[in-house]
């Protein structure tokens, strides 16, 4: 007899009393059944030809917009997430939408001569079949869309499995995204690892973003099946200061990559490497900003920073502070909601945690540098490389960042944080494993490349 799967169960954050979803898993069985309906379907959503996918991609873009309210509110509600930030992760999902509605027109292949003779030789994208995806709680609208939507742009069906915790997200994505599709082209399959894994044993193509430990296992398995992978991983992510920059800007931007949704951000800084001079006034700039940040209820508009996602993740934030010497938070707050001051932490030891694995969570350790070559050596000695943000007035010191940091993304005189949809994301050593995603490449990823010769019957 099959057990019956557990209930997959979200709270609110800022009130754990409240429960916002409470939901059947899927199951491993109902997971690989879901896979095998959608490829059962794709065919049909492919054969619908551009403009149907084109005209689809785009309506679901205006039903985002029209709902765009209500799906901020269940952000806050759901994951924790400010409202100025949830508002701003709607629209840039709208825009998501928006941006793939017109990929179904892109040019699929080329035309190419042949060595010799008459005929031709064709190069043509075709879709895998079924994307399954894995997504986390953080950005529960806009990780699953920019996901989906060039997956579903290319011919696609979509599998998607969220976190537990961002379930209510998921289901209320995929009422807005199936009112445009034909039936079993888009699925949300809730639930944990066994239906994570499920999907990741049937699906044609896998993308997965999340943890380091879950992603790996991901793409372990996707590569023993042989089929196309892409995991999205962890981040130790440092903003080198140089002595010439805007130090009040720089503290500003930095401030806001720490604190901003309590750190729960892979593009989060964690490691803030300030260079010579620059040290003793960007201690004091920096400090002052994360004081000035309190950890506050994430329904006003005002917070930057609001809860962590769970009591789990408040524990594993302060034990990472513990002991160390602090410049500003490092306290937890008691009483409902499960909040963690900003922390900026200095003469961390180079074997601390903060130094060496992603906590997650809005706490940052202060270091010093003697010239942009040591900043540089500081910020490579890490296992993840996602993004580096660099602050200077000095063109050639951004260029040498450039050409020296062994990160996926290099921002200038920008917070670590912030992506550009239309661009590749991803990054190096344990931050991400298999093509980028985002924009172009993302279409690539959800396609395989075809080679016809078309020769004559007869010669002439």
């Amino acid at each position: 007899m099959t057990a019956t799967p557990p209930l997959v169960v979200s709270r609110n954050p800022a009130d754990p009393t409240e429960i916002v979803a409470q939901v059947q898993a899927a199951g491993a069985f109902g997971a690989a059944d879901a896979v095998e309906r959608a490829r059962a379907a794709q065919p049909g959503w492919l054969r619908g030809g551009a403009a149907a996918r084109s005209a689809a991609l785009g309506s679901i873009a205006a039903a985002i917009e029209s709902a765009a309210d209500e799906l901020a509110a269940l952000a806050v509600r759901e994951v924790g997430k400010p409202l100025a930030e949830a508002r701003a992760e709607v629209a840039r999902t709208a825009a998501i939408w928006r941006y793939y509605a017109q990929a179904p027109y892109e040019p699929a292949g080329a035309v190419h001569e042949t060595a010799a003779g008459a005929g031709l030789l064709l190069t043509r994208r075709r879709p895998h079949g079924v994307a399954g995806l894995i997504t986390p709680w953080n950005f529960p609208f806009a990780i699953p869309s920019w996901k989906a939507a060039p997956a579903l742009a290319a011919g696609n069906a979509v599998v998607l499995k969220p976190a537990p915790e961002a379930t209510a997200c998921a289901l209320r994505l995929a009422e807005i995204v199936q009112q445009a599709l034909p039936e079993r082209v888009f699925t949300v399959v809730p639930g944990g690892a066994a239906e994570g894994g499920a999907v990741v044993s049937a699906a044609d193509a896998v993308s997965f973003t999340g943890s380091t430990e879950a992603g790996q296992t991901v793409a372990r398995a996707a590569v023993a099946r042989g089929i196309p992978v892409q995991a999205e991983m962890g981040g130790l992510n440092a903003a080198i200061v140089l002595p010439d920059a805007d130090i009040a800007g720089a503290a500003a931007h930095l401030a806001a990559a720490i604190a901003g949704f309590a750190g729960q951000k892979c593009t989060a800084t964690s490691r803030v490497i300030a260079v010579g001079a620059a040290a003793d006034p960007l201690r004091e700039a920096l400090a002052e900003a994360l004081r000035a940040i309190p950890a506050a209820d994430p329904a006003d508009p005002a917070t930057v920073c609001g809860p962590l996602i769970s009591e789990r993740a408040r524990e594993q934030v302060s034990g990472a502070w513990a002991g160390l010497s602090l410049l500003a938070g490092g306290t937890a707050h008691d009483g409902p909601g499960w909040y963690a001051a900003p922390t900026l932490a200095e003469k961390v030891p180079a074997d601390h945690r903060l130094l060496r694995e992603e906590v997650f969570g809005p706490v940052a350790a202060l270091l010093t540098a003697d010239d942009l070559d040591d900043a540089v050596r500081l910020t490579n000695s890490v296992p993840y490389g996602l993004v580096t943000s660099v602050h200077t007035a000095d063109l050639d010191a951004a260029l040498h960042g450039l050409d020296d940091l062994d990160t996926g993304m290099i921002r200038i005189n920008a917070p670590s944080t912030g992506v550009d949809f239309h661009l590749p994301f991803g990054g190096t050593k344990a931050s991400s494993h298999g093509p980028r995603e985002q924009g172009r490449a993302a279409l690539e990823f959800y396609t395989s490349s075809r080679t016809y010769t078309l020769s004559p019957a007869k010669t002439m």
